[in-house]
């Protein structure tokens, strides 16, 4: 029977995942398959081209284009230390000569004779890429980079900013429903990934990155706090390349928002473990949530794990939050899937399920209005 596709968030205590790590241009691989990894290794490396700037020389020098192949002392190809003189006039009886000097360290690309300009490049720029995860290579791309397997905790969340980060799991808060303020926080999180409640104060989240923590995961964050925090008010089409000096998750989504109980024990049983965190979000076709990944040695999953690509779709037993009003942000469980069509407020009719929260109420939704949580 067709199904409705529903999203999902996975919270697994044990599974195995992949990540490929790619350069932006080609470059050189510098592990092989079947190397063990760290996340803080560098596995591949490339530059990137430098700027490019342009002198006219011609002009400067108040010679014609075609001339300027005899004022200029430097050839295509050599290399150029920033106020190195490039260019020389012959002068008045060999007197009052013009100079022009290289405003950068570059290197003169092209030298030409139809506009009287000459090119330079800035040194190129060396770009690494990480391993991100500790685990094995299990392919090689080519001149392009690598492919790693690991296996331990992988969780998502709603919403994060901040790129990738490493750092050992801390649990700053006792209580998934406890507001994560900046007295829970004091120099012994230097670079560690600090787990809170049910939200982020701004001023936990300032004293966390003074004290020069990793990252912090909590249930949720204000708009408010974190556009201060920011300095700018954010977009959520696509995150994780701001500089802000730390990594932030909120594995609920946005205001005060109870981590959900699985999450949090989950993290609580990872505490001291090694954590690789990646804020960036993206909403648009490929999505991509925020995450964290522990590498933990090998162990039986304690429940099995929903696969959606399968196309399963809902069953009765699953878990799963609500992403809308009036029940938005609570968790419950599947306990009904009737195959009728029901009135819902906009008196549209649709698909909807049984769910039962956490508080034991029982409420009938529709089922887009639920993601389901994957563990």
């Amino acid at each position: 029977m067709a199904h409705a596709y529903t999203p999902g968030l996975k919270v697994l205590e044990y599974t195995v995942l992949t990540k490929q790590r790619r350069l932006p241009l080609p470059g050189d691989i510098l592990v092989e398959k079947g190397a063990k990894v760290s996340g803080e290794q560098v596995v591949a490396r490339t530059n990137l081209p430098g700027n490019v700037q342009t002198l006219n020389v011609a002009g400067l020098l108040g010679i014609l284009p075609a001339e300027i192949d005899d004022v200029m002392l430097k050839k295509t190809g050599d290399t150029c230390p920033k106020d190195d003189v490039i260019a020389e006039s012959k002068g008045f009886f060999g007197l009052f000569k013009s100079q022009v000097k290289s405003p950068i360290g570059c290197a003169c690309e092209s030298i030409s004779k139809i506009t009287g300009q000459v090119i330079l490049r800035e040194p190129p720029i060396p770009v690494e890429v990480l391993a991100y995860i500790d685990g094995e290579v299990i392919d090689i791309i080519k001149n392009e980079g690598v492919e790693i397997r690991t296996a331990g905790s992988f969780i998502q969340g709603i919403f994060g900013i901040g790129g990738e980060t490493i750092g050992h799991i801390a649990m700053a808060t006792d209580d998934p429903n406890e507001v994560l303020t900046a007295s829970n926080i004091d120099e012994s999180f230097k670079d560690k990934v600090i787990i809170g409640g049910s939200m982020a104060e701004y001023a936990a989240l300032e004293k966390a990155r003074d004290v020069g923590a990793k990252g912090v995961v909590v249930g949720g964050i204000e708009d408010q706090d974190l556009k201060k925090f920011m300095g700018y008010d954010i977009g959520v089409a696509i995150t994780g390349s701001e500089n802000v000096g730390i990594t932030l998750i909120a594995t609920e989504g946005f205001g005060k928002l109870k981590m959900a109980q699985r999450t949090f024990e989950l993290l609580k049983s990872l505490t001291g473990k090694k954590t690789s965190m990646n804020g960036a979000t993206q909403i648009r076709a490929g999505v991509m949530r925020p995450e964290l990944i522990v590498p933990i040695e090998k162990k039986a999953p304690t429940k099995k794990a929903v696969d959606l690509s399968t196309g399963t779709g809902l069953e009765t037993g699953m878990k799963v939050r609500v992403i809308r009003e009036p029940y938005f942000g609570l968790i419950g469980k599947v306990v009904g899937l009737p195959v009728e069509l029901s009135s819902v407020e906009t008196e549209a009719k649709v698909r909807v399920l049984n769910v039962e929260l956490e508080d034991k109420r029982k409420v009938t939704l529709p089922r887009a209005n639920v993601e389901i949580i994957e563990e």
